[in-house]
């Protein structure tokens, strides 16, 4: 069953496999990442995982509360997790130093796995769009790798603003 449903997966969704475990990789390294690839990234990935949650359960109230609520909750604890101490903002250059992560490739690999498979779960069995477990726990998992993505972001954007913000208070001095 499992050769089944590879085969009848259209061609681009292994393109988009493929493209997301490129990206992925590119984040095991430490690299420069710029403050718009910093806010790109996760409205990207949150947008799939949005539409992920909207294609499986249309415009569910409860699913986009899930949704909501999972992304809410994640987005909070990450926050409050300290950066690595080798990450470093580049206000000149609007870019960060960051310390090389697998973090990045789990997410997007859980994004697109959660996709496929719900997708492919959904074709052989569209009785499951009204199992209260189903409806409940996919729209939490999607909205969980939100919550992390968005997260990680935000935590860069705070270490930009209070670099700024000591850099402004330097030239003001």
């Amino acid at each position: 069953m499992l050769m089944q449903v590879i085969l009848h997966t259209p061609k681009w969704v292994f393109a988009v496999f493929v493209l997301l475990v490129w990206l992925g990789a590119k984040q095991l390294l430490a690299n420069n990442v710029s403050l718009s690839r910093v806010t790109l990234m996760p409205v990207a990935m949150g947008g799939l995982s949005l539409f992920g949650v909207i294609s499986a359960f249309g415009d569910s109230f409860g699913a986009l509360l899930g949704w909501a609520v999972a992304a809410a909750v994640l987005l909070a604890l990450v926050l409050q997790r300290p950066l690595p101490a080798t990450t470093r903002y580049d206000a000149a250059a609007r870019s960060f130093q960051v310390a090389g992560s697998a973090v990045p490739l789990m997410l997007m690999m859980g994004i697109f796995l959660t996709k496929y498979v719900v997708g492919a779960a959904l074709a052989m069995h569209p009785e499951l769009r009204h199992q209260a477990t189903f409806t409940v726990l996919v729209p939490v998992v999607y909205g969980a790798f939100t919550g992390v993505f968005a997260g990680r972001a935000l935590r860069l954007w705070k270490l930009a603003i209070a670099t700024d913000s000591m850099a402004a208070g330097a030239r003001a001095a």
